[in-house]
Order: C-alpha cells, then structure tokens, then sequence
C-alpha cells in the first residue's frame, strides 16, 4: 500500500511542522492521511516506527538531491558548488534533515536511535526503515563517495582519486559548517569555490 504509506507520511511530516513530535497522536496522522489507525499500524507498527520510517523518507530525499546536484551541472568543481548549496538549502528547510547531519536532535522532533530495532513488519520499506539509519559522519562518507564515483571518470590514477576523494569530503563538511553557522554574502558557493580553486583551477 505504497500510497497509504506516502500520505501517512506526509501527514506526520505535516503534523511535525505544526507541533512537536511528543504532541503528534497516531489517530490525527491517520485521519489527515485519510486512512484508518489500523492501517497506520499495519504500515508502521508503533510511532517509533512511522519516526523511523520518517527520518528515512527525509533522508533518502536528501540522497536523491545530492545526486541531481553531482550529474546536473558542469565541471567536479561546479558539481560539488552544487552540492553543498542542496546541502544548506536542505538543511535550512528541513528541520529533520538539519538534525541527521548535524547530529543535533531538538527536542520538538522524534529522535529514532540510529542503530537498527528488531523487526518483524511485512512491509519491505519498514523493514528498511527499522535498519540502521545513518549518522552526520555516515552522511559524509555517502556524499564523498557518490561524488568520486559520479566525478572519476575512466582511467583515472589512484593518486588522482584520493584527491579527489579529499576535495569531495572537504566540499561536504564546509557545507555542514553552513549548515551550523550559516555564511554570510556570497554564501557557501564562494566558500567551496574558493577551497576547492586550486584542486580545478
């Protein structure tokens, strides 16, 4: 029931918005989902399970941004420019993504343990949901090592690479600086420009 489980969804990010996560009640998702509590459970099992399934939703949207931002543009150092303003921009707009790669948890939000809960759900997305989520230093490494994959082209040396693995890593964590002290004119574009001049000068 894939729709079911993208408005309840919806519902609960909505909900999130709105009040903090202790205030969101299972049965108010559920009807702004149009949708009965049941199938909520069925979906989810627990409201620890819809905040899972939540922070994975909001997580893998941050993922398919950062590959839109790698093969949308130009040349590596626009590609990674890119990424880091999908990076802020996200984290600016996005309370639960702010706190995945930050680390820091409001108390407003649901706060999910990032290692993985039994589960026993029939539905193959929960059962992914209830995995490990991952954390601000797994979403550096994921973001650096899609960026090497998408950038390296055929034949390049190893030397080659490991820079440029170091380039896409420090392209990221001047992002996540931003994202925890936001810049001022010119805003990280000019920040990653500027470290990353000398790398594709």
């Amino acid at each position: 029931m894939p729709a079911a489980r993208e408005s309840l969804l919806d519902a609960a990010y909505t909900a999130l918005a709105r009040r903090p996560w202790s205030a969101v009640r299972m049965v108010d998702v559920a009807a702004a989902a149009g949708v009965s509590r049941q199938t909520l459970y069925n979906e989810f099992g627990s409201k620890e399970g819809l905040a899972r399934a939540l922070v994975r939703r909001e997580a893998d949207g941050y993922l398919v941004g950062v590959e839109r931002a790698l093969t949308a543009h130009g040349d590596a150092r626009e590609r990674l420019t890119a990424t880091a303003e999908w990076t802020t921009a996200s984290a600016r707009e996005n309370a639960l993504v702010r706190a995945m790669l930050t680390g820091c948890w409001s108390e407003r939000l649901p706060s999910p343990t990032l290692s993985a809960v039994p589960s026993s759900s029939a539905v193959p997305a929960q059962r992914r949901a209830d995995g490990p989520l991952p954390s601000p230093g797994d979403f550096v490494a994921l973001v650096r090592d899609r960026a090497v994959t998408v950038l390296a082209g055929p034949g390049v040396q190893k030397s080659d690479v490991a820079e440029l693995a170091r380039s896409c890593e420090l392209a990221v964590r001047l992002a996540l600086s931003c994202v925890a002290a936001p810049p001022g004119e010119g805003g990280v574009a000019d920040l990653v420009r500027s470290a990353l001049h000398r790398q594709y000068a």
